[in-house]
């Protein structure tokens, strides 16, 4: 089974106990700067590529974004995303597409005038060669406007004594090196546990902004952690997190 379709399986299995992830802290972490990321969304159309469940793309819409688009390589996720759609009662505001975002989008039918935001979270987690990163940046750029913005969630240290406790909610039993980056095999603590394992390039973790410049992103920055309502609550019980976080927020602008 290919790397894509096992990360798929994976998904589609743990589809339900992932949209409980929002309620652990490092959910709640990234929940929150995710929205300080987003800022305001007053009319504006939004691509969530890797959007899950919908959760970031909900926010979105809270946020006052007129359109997000949803498009995940699990059809689970996208299944519980329309469900929660239909409960709020809310007609055309999220769509959502079947599609692996590191592969040509065009058979979608998405914004062809682009859109003002571009989410990206975790996917580049899944990204374990550099074909299939560029791919996803090639999908990114694409798909946004001049002048629009890029938000996305990655990994910042797999290494990270704070995944070594489940403090935070999620925990790697290992990690493992290859050429140009790490594996990892992670553990959500969800009401039922998820496990997946995941393949990040140092060219993402390690903070560089050679990628994103060389797509055409500039002003690539990380939201600070600090700036978190959680973290200011409870300085003492983010320090460990705060000396190696495991997880960035990144924004960034295209020319």
């Amino acid at each position: 089974m290919s790397n894509s379709a096992q990360t798929e399986t994976d998904f589609d299995n743990s589809a339900v106990a992932y949209n409980d992830y929002s309620l652990l802290p490092s959910g709640q972490l990234e929940s929150q700067l995710i929205r300080l990321a987003l800022h305001d969304c007053a009319g504006l159309t939004i691509l969530d590529l890797g959007g899950g469940t919908g959760v970031h793309a909900r926010e979105a819409a809270d946020l006052g974004a007129t359109t997000v688009d949803i498009v995940d390589l699990s059809a689970g996720m996208l299944n519980i995303a329309q469900e929660i759609e239909i409960s709020l009662a809310r007609k055309s505001t999220i769509r959502c597409f079947h599609a692996d975002v590191s592969k040509p989008l065009s058979h979608l039918p998405l914004r062809h005038d682009g859109y003002d935001v571009v989410m990206a979270n975790w996917i580049f987690s899944y990204a374990g060669s550099l074909e299939v990163l560029e791919g996803m940046f090639h999908n990114i750029v694409s798909y946004l406007k001049p002048g629009g913005r890029f938000v996305g969630v990655r990994d910042a240290d797999p290494t990270s004594p704070a995944l070594a406790t489940g403090k935070y909610g999620g925990s790697c039993k290992w990690v493992k090196e290859f050429p140009g980056g790490l594996r990892y095999l992670c553990t959500l603590d969800c009401t039922t546990p998820i496990k997946f394992e995941g393949a990040s390039l140092e060219v993402i973790y390690s903070g560089a902004t050679e990628m994103y410049e060389r797509f055409g992103l500039t002003h690539v920055e990380v939201v600070p952690y600090e700036s978190a309502e959680v973290v200011q609550k409870d300085p003492e019980f983010w320090k460990l997190f705060l000396e190696r976080p495991f997880l960035a927020i990144v924004k960034a602008v295209k020319k």
